[in-house]
């Protein structure tokens, strides 16, 4: 029996992970989940540093004229007091004397004769300070456990001195295609045979969403071809596979799958287009059997396969998150059944696909994000709010959010 769309993704957010882990360079940790819990271990800065070239000075000699006593460069280790009525030339991020209250910028000053200066601007007692632990404060968690390296982690990364760190291992993904009305792109074929597109499409998006993805072949059109490719792929975390589920006399996958004690987690989804979408699992392996139908197929790969990505490679954002955008024109559509619309945001419209047939294979190329109707729906007009789930950028919460349009 078909579950509703939330169950189906209740389901996947809870599945059991056995998630292990390596350490790498920081280097390498790009897009990878961090395994670890990473805290800082000193200050930052890591002492009170000048945030301007110019000249320290103790706040109440601000009027006077002020002697030149010193210089100190970044990288200097000053343990050098200004006296009353002194000041001392300082560089960007040099340590800056322990009795100084504010730094001043050399062009708010005069040169004078003797070596000395005189303000000739406003002065506020701490400016230009920048304090030891302001930044990052000793001991403060940097990463968290689940969250994904970027760049600006790197960046956190290396201000510590840290060159190595626990990530979660790339989850290992296995597809494979069956069919034999269906042709590998890479084979020769006859004006009545049709290529194969779902097996590239979900090789590429499982590499971009950070797997570590194998193609093991196509099997002819038996159980026990089928049997074999199965087999050969238990070592997995989750094998993808589409077609071969529905009702029809050339419809193996399933039967192979049955042989092999397959596990059914759930059989069906109230969702138009790609409701003969089965999930379950053989021994650790997660068999997720999407529609044979390419439009349907990548559209329900992007509502569930995704989160079911997100769990596999440890992050701890794994529910949709949303935009809010408008419609840009009026749309009707039959109610009765929970609906993926693909279409292009603007930045502020979403602009429905008119190609939306579930066969297609066109339709994602133009496209960049879908909206997920209710069973309620029948009119969404131009102008109305809608909320709308990116498809070809990251954009997940840690926070589960209601991502459908209702009425």
């Amino acid at each position: 029996m078909a579950i509703s769309v939330n169950t189906a993704l209740n389901i996947i957010t809870n599945i059991k992970t056995n998630l292990k882990y390596e350490i790498l360079p920081i280097e390498n940790c790009l897009n990878r989940i961090c395994a670890k819990e990473i805290v800082a271990n000193s200050y930052l800065p890591k002492f009170d540093n000048s945030a301007m070239d110019g000249y320290a000075i103790i706040f109440e000699d601000k009027d006077e004229e002020l002697k030149i006593i010193d210089t100190i460069f970044a990288g200097d280790n000053n343990t050098k007091l200004l006296e009353k009525n002194s000041c001392i030339k300082i560089m960007t991020g040099a340590r800056i004397p322990q009795n100084a209250t504010a730094i001043i910028p050399k062009e708010d000053t005069e040169e004078l004769n003797d070596n000395k200066i005189k303000i000739i601007q406003k002065v506020n007692k701490f400016q230009h300070i920048r304090y030891i632990g302001e930044d990052i404060k000793k001991d403060e968690v940097l990463i968290k456990i689940g969250e994904e390296i970027n760049f600006s982690k790197i960046t956190l990364l290396a201000s510590q001195g840290i060159s190595h760190i626990k990530v979660f291992k790339k989850p290992k993904i296995v597809v494979f295609a069956s069919g034999e009305e269906l042709k590998l792109h890479y084979e020769k074929i006859e004006d009545y045979q049709i290529y194969n597109s779902n097996t590239p499409t979900f090789l590429a998006r499982a590499k971009e969403l950070g797997c570590e993805v194998t193609f093991i072949g196509q099997a002819k059109d038996t159980i026990e071809a089928i049997k074999e490719l199965i087999l050969n792929s238990l070592d997995a975390d989750l094998i993808i596979t589409s077609g071969g589920v529905s009702v029809g006399d050339a419809d193996f996958t399933k039967d192979a799958f049955k042989e092999l004690n397959f596990e059914t987690i759930f059989e069906g989804i109230q969702i138009k287009p790609g409701k003969p979408t089965v999930f379950g699992k053989i021994k650790d392996s997660y068999i997720l059997n999407l529609p044979g139908n390419p439009l349907a197929s990548a559209l329900i790969f992007e509502l569930f396969g995704r989160v079911l990505i997100q769990k596999l490679i440890g992050s701890k954002d794994i529910f949709h998150n949303f935009i809010y955008g408008k419609m840009k024109d009026d749309f009707k559509t039959k109610k009765g059944r929970d609906t993926i619309i693909p279409g292009y945001f603007d930045g502020e419209y979403f602009d429905i696909s008119q190609k939306r047939s579930p066969g297609m294979v066109s339709t994602l190329a133009s496209c960049n994000s879908m909206i997920v109707i209710t069973d309620k729906v029948e009119n969404i007009k131009k102008d109305d709010f809608i909320k709308i789930l990116p498809i070809n950028w990251k954009f997940f919460s840690n926070t589960n959010k209601d991502f459908f349009t209702h009425e």
